[in-house]
């Protein structure tokens, strides 16, 4: 049985994927608007993945007989003035979930929720890959974004990617 604080904490994670995914898309949207269709393409990406790790969550909450409670999602409160800045307001968000995984990860440890345990590792590998691919992206926006052709790489380079539903057994 899982403990309640740790329950607790998992339920809130279910809505912070759901935020997350809902923040990505205005990330897209952005884009978007700005005619880079590649990192639209590739914020789409990431909302996709984020809805699916809520979906994740609130499959192994319900494999375990915990009851998934789902909250308003709030509207993204990001100022997006040039194309860093959703990218870099990603990478701080990454930062953010990163946090909140590994708090769940520490209730789970101290109440020596092993089988918890093992269900958050595959989310902390995906975090450190989450980060690192925000950070990267970070870098090339600052070597390439202000280079036309170097931008218009980037943008095609993004526009290349697709999405594939994480392969996590439960």
């Amino acid at each position: 049985m899982i403990n309640e604080k740790v329950a607790e904490l998992l339920n809130n994670q279910v809505n912070k994927e759901f935020y997350s995914a809902y923040l990505y898309l205005e990330f897209s949207n952005y884009y978007n608007e700005q005619g880079l269709d590649g990192f639209a393409n590739w914020y789409k990406i990431q909302a996709q993945e984020e809805r699916d790790h809520a979906l994740l969550f609130m499959e192994y909450m319900q494999n375990n007989d915990v009851k998934v409670t789902l909250e308003a999602i709030d509207k993204p409160d990001v100022e997006l003035k040039d194309n860093m800045a959703p990218l870099k307001a990603g990478l701080e968000h990454e930062r953010f979930v990163t946090a909140l995984i590994n708090n769940i990860y520490e209730a789970a440890y101290v109440e020596k929720d092993f089988r918890t345990m093992q269900f958050l590792d595959w989310f902390v590998k995906e975090q450190g890959e989450e980060e690192t691919n925000a950070s990267d992206l970070v870098k090339k926006m600052e070597l390439y974004g202000s280079d036309p052709k170097g931008l218009y790489l980037l943008d095609s380079e993004l526009g290349g990617g697709t999405y594939s539903a994480p392969s996590l057994t439960l």
